[in-house]
């Protein structure tokens, strides 16, 4: 296994062009884009000033939420995809890593991006798609057993770089996991609140 972490195959120009189409394409703060364009004003001025989805479902429009969520992800997607096509599966794990960072650090916008669970899910469905499944059971069983909806993806993170582990893909793994802990490190405010028992729950008013 560590042998296998350590055979990249990849070149550095290669991966340097990965990592910069994917950061320009995770960088796209469709929150903030699709929430002004509605009219809506700046989302960042609201709730918890994310460009996030669920920081756009604040201003009460859940079409647009939703639509932010999916365009989150795609982007990622977009990213591996694009780049896997034509250099290669280990630059499409690069290029969906720096989405995810893109996303979280968007230069466009003073590097205060969201907290990165589209796009992760948008990074897995470019370079393992099976385990967006896998994110979704987990989620859904979380979240339906507690109403936290920010417990359900902490939970889903963890999970899928094990998952990936144990089935063989070492270096999806290792990126993943990476991702999740730099996601964790973006939700402290709600693992703060989860701890002390003030996190909203699905549904939850006001």
């Amino acid at each position: 296994m560590v042998s296998d972490l350590m055979t990249w195959q990849i070149t550095l120009p290669i991966a340097l062009a990965a990592a910069a189409i994917g950061y320009l394409l995770g960088s796209i703060p469709f929150g903030l884009i699709l929430t002004k364009a509605a009219g809506l004003g700046d989302v960042r001025s609201i709730g918890s000033g994310n460009i996030g989805a669920t920081n756009v479902l604040r201003t009460g429009n859940k079409k647009l939420a939703a639509a932010t969520l999916l365009l989150d992800a795609l982007k990622a997607s977009a990213a591996a995809w694009i780049v896997g096509y034509f250099l290669g599966n280990e630059a499409a794990l690069i290029a969906g890593f720096f989405a995810f960072i893109g996303h979280l650090f968007p230069v466009w916008i003073g590097f205060k991006g969201g907290k990165g669970v589209a796009t992760y899910i948008g990074t897995l469905l470019g370079v393992a798609p099976i385990m967006v499944l896998a994110f979704a059971v987990v989620w859904l069983a979380v979240a339906f057993t507690t109403r936290y909806s920010s417990l359900a993806a902490l939970v889903a993170m963890l999970v899928i770089p094990v998952a990936l582990w144990i089935l063989g893909a070492e270096k999806v793994a290792a990126v993943m996991a990476i991702m999740t802990v730099i996601s964790y490190w973006k939700h402290q405010a709600n693992i703060s609140r989860l701890i002390s028992g003030t996190e909203s729950k699905i549904g939850a008013k006001g």
